[in-house]
C-alpha cells in the first residue's frame, strides 16, 4: 500500500466515523421531534420544532459527508515529480516542515499523527499552492521543498 493510499484510508475512516455520529444524531433528533411529548402545548413551546430543525441539519451533514467520500474515492492518487505543477492529490512539504495534502475536501483535517494537514484549493494556502512548482517561493516567503 502506498503512502497516499494509507492516508486516504485514514481520511475515509475519519469521515465514516463522522457520518455514523451525524446519522445517530439525526435519528435521535427525529425521534425527539416525533415523540408525543414534543407536541407543542403553547405557541411558545418549540421543543418539537427545534428537534426537527436539528434532525434536518444532521441529515444534511450526512449527505455532505457522503459527497466528500465520493469525491475522495474518485480522486486519482498519482505520484508527482519535481517538474509537475501542484494539483489535487499532491503531498507538498514547505520549508519549516509543514506537509500538506492538497485535496478537494476535508480542509484542516490532520493525518499521520498531525504530521500532515489537508488543505483545499479554497483555503488561502491552497490558493497559493495551486499550480505552483517545486522550489518556488510563495508570496508569504515559504519555499516549496518537496512535491510528491
Amino acid at each position: 500500500m502506498t503512502e497516499k493510499e494509507s492516508l486516504l484510508n485514514s481520511l475515509l475512516d475519519i469521515l465514516i466515523t463522522q457520518r455514523q455520529t451525524a446519522l445517530a444524531a439525526a435519528e435521535d433528533a427525529h425521534n425527539d421531534a416525533t415523540n408525543e411529548q414534543s407536541v407543542a402545548e403553547t405557541q411558545y413551546d418549540t421543543i418539537g420544532l427545534e428537534a426537527a430543525y436539528l434532525a434536518h441539519g444532521q441529515s444534511q451533514r450526512v449527505a455532505d459527508i457522503d459527497v466528500m467520500i465520493r469525491k475522495l474515492k474518485a480522486l486519482p492518487l498519482r505520484n508527482f515529480s519535481a517538474e509537475d505543477e501542484i494539483d489535487l492529490g499532491a503531498l507538498v512539504t514547505l520549508q519549516g516542515g509543514l506537509t500538506c495534502w492538497f485535496l478537494p475536501v476535508c480542509g484542516g483535517v490532520k493525518l499521520n499523527d498531525s504530521k500532515i494537514v489537508v488543505i483545499t484549493p479554497q483555503s488561502p494556502l491552497g490558493q497559493k499552492l495551486d499550480g505552483a512548482e517545486m522550489d518556488e517561493k510563495l508570496d508569504d516567503g515559504r519555499l516549496i521543498i518537496s512535491v510528491r
